[in-house]
């Protein structure tokens, strides 16, 4: 990307199909009304897609005349990809508020601008689906501008949170009706290829027993769980594409399940509504429908999902089982593993759980994170405090707060 790029560059042509015309809806509200409020600060609110094209600004006329000479309009593009580092595109590629004031802005022709902005997420594929951003040109943005955005965009993510919960219904549904005829194992997933449910034969081969909510249906989106099966990801991304809203599709991969085992077949199965696919059957044992067929591009793909991790000048790629708890030191946090003691190259705790939330992890105080399957043994305080043993030959010791006590308690079925 050139760095002397003094305007962004327009849309492609082949952009994709927006499915969430109410989400859209709310922010072009959201952002209108944005706009007549920091008009008087000279500033402009702008509203992009997942994709970083820009779908709308509102604001002070003086600057959306200077933002439209650096092509900040709308049908423009600020992905990082094409723009560099701003406001709109960093913050599709991070959770949470961002800002980009002056030099930070990898293109020199953007020094002037002061940029904050925050992206809405799907809650199921963690994938952004639009940004908001405020900027200023040639004067700093109040302090509390990341705080209003964070609130600001809570209204639009209760709307997303609200669609999964409605789409987890329809999978339940589906699973409940076919895991009754079911012999053998089967389990349900959203379209993020988190487990919504299993059969008792799932859960056995699964290694999952105990975790109830896996049994009895996963409304939430946090309680769901991603499985560590090499492939699965890439299988069900393949199984959406090719479903194309079709219910009677189906197709299978083989895929080994558990370490040291034999390859089983795996047949995917959608789950429709309103032509869209909204989650997936997995039925363990059964070759049915269209093969799967790796390409050189997916067969990359389909490694293990890493956790990178730093010891000295190296990186060291973990995988999710490998760890058996996370330990915060302020903005710091260290992984216990099979290998020792492994800073995380991600910064702060909230950031880590992120990340291994799909993996079966769950926060059991301020501090640490615990991978519930590596759970030894549990132990009472005098005062009925709740320890997590961790590792029994080495008497690893993890504290759990009283407020996360009876959820722990609850997952773990003690």
């Amino acid at each position: 990307m050139d760095r002397s790029l003094d305007a962004a560059p327009g849309a492609g042509g082949d952009v994709q199909r927006v499915d969430n015309d109410v989400i859209f809806t709310a922010l072009g509200s959201l952002g209108a009304l944005a706009g007549q409020q920091v008009e008087r600060d000279g500033a402009v609110v702008t509203v992009t897609d997942g994709g970083g094209r820009v779908l709308g600004l509102w604001g002070d006329p003086s600057t959306q005349r200077r933002a439209e000479l650096h092509n900040l309009a709308p049908w423009s593009s600020w992905s990082e990809q094409c723009t560099g580092t701003n406001g709109m595109g960093t913050s599709l590629e991070v959770s949470g508020a961002v800002t980009v004031t002056g030099p930070e802005h990898w293109c020199e022709a953007f020094h002037q601008w002061a940029c904050a902005g925050i992206s809405i997420r799907d809650v199921v594929t963690r994938a952004p689906v639009a940004s908001i951003n405020i900027s200023r040109w040639n004067a700093p943005l109040s302090e509390l501008v990341p705080l209003w955005l964070t609130k600001a965009v809570a209204c639009v993510e209760q709307e997303i949170y609200r669609r999964a919960v409605y789409e987890a219904d329809k999978v339940i549904a589906e699973f409940n009706k076919n895991s009754v005829q079911a012999a053998g194992a089967v389990m349900a997933m959203d379209r993020g290829g988190n487990v919504i449910a299993a059969n008792e034969a799932a859960v056995a081969l699964l290694g999952l027993t105990g975790e109830t909510p896996l049994v009895t249906g996963a409304i939430e989106p946090a309680q769901r769980w991603t499985p560590d099966i090499s492939g699965l990801a890439d299988v069900v991304r393949w199984a959406k594409e090719r479903a194309r809203g079709t219910a009677q599709w189906s197709g299978y991969a083989t895929l080994t399940v558990n370490r040291g085992e034999a390859a089983t077949p795996l047949t995917m199965r959608p789950v429709v509504d309103s032509n869209l696919v909204v989650g997936m059957l997995c039925v363990f044992g059964v070759q049915e429908g269209e093969p799967f067929e790796s390409t050189s591009e997916a067969a990359a793909g389909s490694l293990p999902r890493r956790v990178i991790g730093m010891r000295n000048d190296r990186l060291v790629l973990l995988s999710p089982s490998e760890i058996r708890y996370a330990e915060a030191d302020r903005n710091v946090v260290w992984l216990m593993t099979e290998r020792g003691r492994i800073q995380a190259a991600t910064r702060g705790l909230e950031n880590v759980e992120r990340s291994l939330t799909p993996y079966g992890f769950r926060r059991v105080h301020r501090r640490f994170l615990v991978n519930l399957r590596r759970v030894a043994e549990l132990e009472r305080g005098i005062k009925g405090e709740l320890f997590l043993i961790m590792d029994s030959r080495s008497h690893e010791f993890v504290p759990v707060s009283r407020r996360h006590a009876p959820e722990l308690r609850r997952m773990l079925g003690v």
